[in-house]
């Protein structure tokens, strides 16, 4: 396992997203980071019964914020060396990426995944975007 310190930029991944960050602070086993962007947006629905819609909370999940600070759990981390791109360009890439892939097939998940995601764009992200 490679050494992060304090002060490094990192990709880690928390809850169902991956984002690149800084390393605040070392917390044992996880690490607290701040978040620069976004790689991979949030999974939609319930992470526990993954495809599916009847009869489980579908949970809505946006992605965490610029500068939000997460703990992040150090074997979900690794360091990051390449460019950082602003926050708002890699929030809209990573809700076009899973947008794409969701309406590659045709199922009740993927289509209620995509009405969440377009309800985040319309009460949250347009707000980001602009």
């Amino acid at each position: 396992m490679q050494q992060i310190n304090v002060g490094d930029m990192v990709k880690t991944s928390y809850n169902s997203g991956t984002y690149i960050g800084e390393v605040l602070e070392d917390k044992r086993n996880f690490l607290l980071v701040k978040v620069l962007a976004v790689v991979v947006h949030p999974t939609q629905g319930d992470l526990h019964s993954r495809g599916q819609v009847e009869g489980v909370a579908f949970h809505e999940r946006k992605a965490l914020a610029f500068e939000e600070k997460m703990n992040a759990r150090k074997r979900d981390t690794q360091i990051y060396d390449g460019d950082i791109p602003p926050y708002k360009d890699s929030l809209r890439k990573a809700v076009e990426t899973i947008k794409v892939q969701l309406q590659q097939e045709d199922t009740a998940f993927n289509t209620l995944s995509l009405s969440r995601i377009a309800d985040l764009e319309k009460h949250y992200y347009h707000k980001i975007y602009n």
